[in-house]
């Protein structure tokens, strides 16, 4: 009994696992409450690759095209690639894409990213190969 309780409570995990679509809908939705069209892959390319007004851009850290390996800026820490079809672990919960979002958003825009500017950024990170 033990066995077939641990094992539904690891596939009822395994159901409640967010994906980059789910959380590029949920950005979507959020967005579209605000008022705001969102999810565009080429707006979104070009907000990682611009600077807002600081010295630092996304691509500061995570290179022009996140499907490498990149470097924080000052720590010369290790990232692990951002687009999540070379790194199946990227958007997979929407506690730690939050969490990473509002560090990011912070040290790149002095401020925290709208849920606009995620849906953008995410549709251009899942369309990278």
């Amino acid at each position: 009994m033990a066995l077939v309780l641990s094992a539904l409570s690891v596939l009822s995990g395994l159901a409640w696992a967010d994906s980059p679509a789910d959380l590029l809908d949920h950005y979507k939705t959020e967005a579209k409450a605000a008022g705001l069209g969102a999810g565009d892959a080429p707006r979104g390319q070009s907000f990682f690759n611009s600077t807002h007004g600081n010295e630092w851009k996304c691509a500061s850290c995570h290179g022009a095209v996140p499907t490498g390996k990149g470097e924080h800026a000052i720590t010369h820490k290790v990232i692990e690639p951002m687009a999540p079809a070379l790194n199946p672990q990227r958007f997979s919960d929407l506690a730690k894409t939050e969490k990473w979002f509002r560090r990011n958003c912070k040290d790149v825009l002095a401020r925290d990213c709208s849920a606009a500017e995620k849906a953008d950024v995410l549709a251009w990170l899942i369309s990278l190969k």
